[in-house]
């Protein structure tokens, strides 16, 4: 298992190398190794690769040592005497390689969940991540939220000010305040799919669910993206396992062939013989040993036959098996690259009318300090900002996501 926990161990590090999180919030790869190390589903198929490699020591052995006696009720009369009991011993061999064909077979099995392994691992390594990026944004959302609730509070001691001086009505205040209702009522669904999440998050390290999992405080989209290689796509292990697979159907053929092969076996019979009665000659009474050889011979091998066209059919179905999988991790990758690109193009633009958006805010503040601030101008660029503050969020999660999916392909 070490060369497993070694390769998970490089893994890491080139998969989250550019997403490492500083601050007081928790190490994004602290916790993938927790998870990794907690996970009940790769112990699960850890176990599973252990049992499998311990069938090597099951099938390294030959055929029962037969053995038998036998009493003669009516015993036979011979020239040496009548025989009584007989004691037998037979051990049939199989053909010579039969036993390491067997064990190569096996240990082509154990190959193919060493992948399962590492698929296992991967993939659990991607939900981590993906469900760490989740709830940064729903932390952040509830963020800008609580800076929109106090930047309403603030329009609606202004507002209370216009009122008082006759430059707005009550209802402007009404407005202004069923705003604010309309984003505690958001923030309060957001804390509760956040709890939800942060469950399924607890969930995949294999720990109580009420464990408070703590988020960076910001992210932001790096300013150049990194390298993305089609051709490691091959490499993935979830076609990787295609090909041990097939090594397995390969191995499974040459055992085939030789257990269509004979069995030799060896044996002894021994055949105690009392001694005739008054007669006095040299081999009065001598038991019987006479030393066997046998041969099993396959002669109706119609079975072979069949489990070689199997095999064949079975190497053709993993072929295209594989074919068809290359084609959808290839379409994958394709889309996250895309998605990650929009992402990227969403962001700026976002940025961008955040910041007009913030501009036409600071020209409604000098408005009110020249008296002629109109409040449903107030709610409308509010209204944007928060739409163009949760876009940008939703931009910078969607890039880490899918960076997250397009490292799960090629890294």
């Amino acid at each position: 298992m070490k060369h497993i926990k070694s390769h998970i161990k490089s893994v890491i590090f080139l998969c989250f190398l550019i997403f490492v999180l500083k601050g007081n919030a928790q190490q994004l790869d602290v916790l993938i190794n927790e998870a990794l190390d907690n996970n009940p589903e790769i112990q699960k198929f850890e176990l599973q690769y252990k049992r499998v490699s311990e069938k090597v020591n099951e099938v390294n052995t030959v055929p029962n040592t037969e053995f038998g006696v036998g009493y003669f009720v009516s015993e036979p009369e011979t020239r040496t005497g009548a025989q009584r009991f007989k004691v037998s011993a037979k051990q049939m061999l199989p053909w010579f390689g039969n036993i390491s064909a067997r064990e190569n077979y096996v240990s082509s099995l154990a190959d193919v969940k060493y992948e399962d392994i590492v698929i296992a691992k991967r993939k659990l390594m991607s939900s981590v991540s993906q469900s760490y990026y989740r709830l940064y944004a729903n932390k952040a959302k509830q963020k800008v939220l609580t800076e929109n609730i106090n930047l309403l509070e603030t329009y609606e001691t202004m507002a209370l000010t216009s009122v008082e001086v006759g430059k707005a009505s009550a209802v402007d205040v009404l407005r202004l305040q069923m705003r604010q209702n309309e984003m505690q009522q958001l923030k309060d669904v957001l804390q509760q799919q956040f709890l939800a999440e942060q469950t399924n998050f607890n969930n995949l390290l294999n720990r109580g669910n009420d464990v408070t999992v703590n988020v960076v405080d910001s992210l932001m989209i790096p300013s150049e993206d990194f390298d993305i290689t089609f051709e490691k796509l091959v490499l993935h292990p979830e076609l990787l396992k295609f090909d041990k697979l097939y090594q397995s159907i390969e191995q499974s053929e040459l055992l085939n062939q030789k257990e269509s092969s004979p069995m030799i076996g060896f044996g002894l019979d021994y055949i105690n013989v009392a001694e005739r009665p008054n007669m006095d000659f040299s081999d009065n009474g001598k038991d019987i040993v006479m030393p066997m050889v046998s041969v099993s011979i396959p002669i109706f091998n119609k079975k072979y036959k069949s489990q070689t066209k199997q095999n064949d059919l079975q190497q053709q179905e993993i072929t295209a098996q594989k074919q068809e999988r290359l084609n959808a991790l290839e379409t994958l990758l394709d889309k996250a690259n895309n998605e990650r690109i929009s992402a990227r193009i969403s962001y700026a633009t976002q940025t961008k009318n955040l910041q007009q958006a913030k501009d036409a805010e600071d020209i409604l503040i000098k408005s009110y300090e020249t008296g002629t601030i109109d409040f449903n101008d107030v709610l409308d660029i509010q209204e944007l900002q928060l739409k163009f503050q949760m876009n940008q969020i939703e931009s910078v999660k969607t890039y880490y996501v899918q960076s997250t999916i397009i490292n799960y392909l090629i890294q």
